[in-house]
Parts: C-alpha cells; structure tokens; sequence
C-alpha cells in the first residue's frame, strides 16, 4: 500500500465571519493545489483514492487534483492519527491512498509510520509525504518515496 499524506494548501485566517471549517483557500493556495495537483497526477497509479477532510480549505485542494473524492470525517480538523491511518485502510488496502488534511494530524502520522512512535512532525501548507509499505517476510517496513512542497516545484 501506499500512503499519500496532503496537507491542505494556504487558507484564509480565521476571522469572526467564519468558521475553522469553512476557511477556504487563498489565491496563493489555490496555486499551491494546482502546482501540487499537477505533480501528483504524473505520478499516480491508476485507480488511486482520494480521501478529504470535509472543511472547505482541504476539500479545494483535493478539488484540484480530482473531482473524484470522497469526504471522510476522520480525516477532519481535529482527528488523531490513529482515525487517520483507520479510515486509509492503512496498511491492509491494496493500492494508492491520498489523504488530503491537516496539521498537526497528518504530521502525526507521518511521525507514527516512520519511526513507530508519536511525534510532531511538521508538514508545510500544500505539501505531501508519500510512504509505502513493504513487507520483507513477515515484517512489514516503511520507505519515503518523497516529501515535497510547492515551493519547490
């Protein structure tokens, strides 16, 4: 299986007229997604799932890459790693998983699957870290494919 793990490009601040989950993407962030998104799809397998947070910000980057997706709660604002990696099917599904979310959640899991501990990991707005897992006999291992921002495409 593979894991992408997309952390939401730049949004708006939150501001008395809205709320944490409708804070949608800035000009800078909707370039950010597409950047992103045009990356993404020279590289992904065919068949590949999308899963999106439903705040409105998370859900406008995964709207750059594909239409296709589908909004999972537990990919939401204020989810735990654990939900996160249940709600992938992480690590039984076969195939592409892209996650589109937040930090520090997804930072969180990213921490989680290299190094088998909670950690704090930081992933910059609009960025990816792609993980696979492989098995070598009966134990499975964990491989970064790559970890990129926007910035430097």
């Amino acid at each position: 299986m593979e894991l992408i793990l997309w952390r939401h490009a730049d949004a708006e601040d939150a501001s008395a007229i809205c709320t944490d989950s409708e804070r949608a993407l800035t000009e800078q962030g909707v370039r950010q997604a597409a950047s992103m998104a045009k990356w993404l799809r020279a590289r992904l397998p065919e068949g590949a799932t999308v899963l999106a947070s439903p705040a409105k910000r998370a859900q406008q980057t995964a709207r750059a890459l594909t239409a296709d997706f589908r909004t999972v709660n537990e990919i939401g604002t204020s989810s735990a790693p654990e939900a996160v990696l249940l709600a992938c099917g992480w690590p039984g599904t076969a195939g592409t998983v892209v996650a589109v979310g937040h930090q520090p959640t997804l930072g969180e899991v990213a921490a989680l699957l290299m190094t088998g501990t909670k950690g704090q990991w930081g992933l910059a707005k609009g960025a990816i870290i792609w993980l696979v897992a492989r098995e070598r006999g009966a134990i499975p291992r964990m491989h970064l494919r790559a970890a990129i921002s926007p910035e430097l495409l």
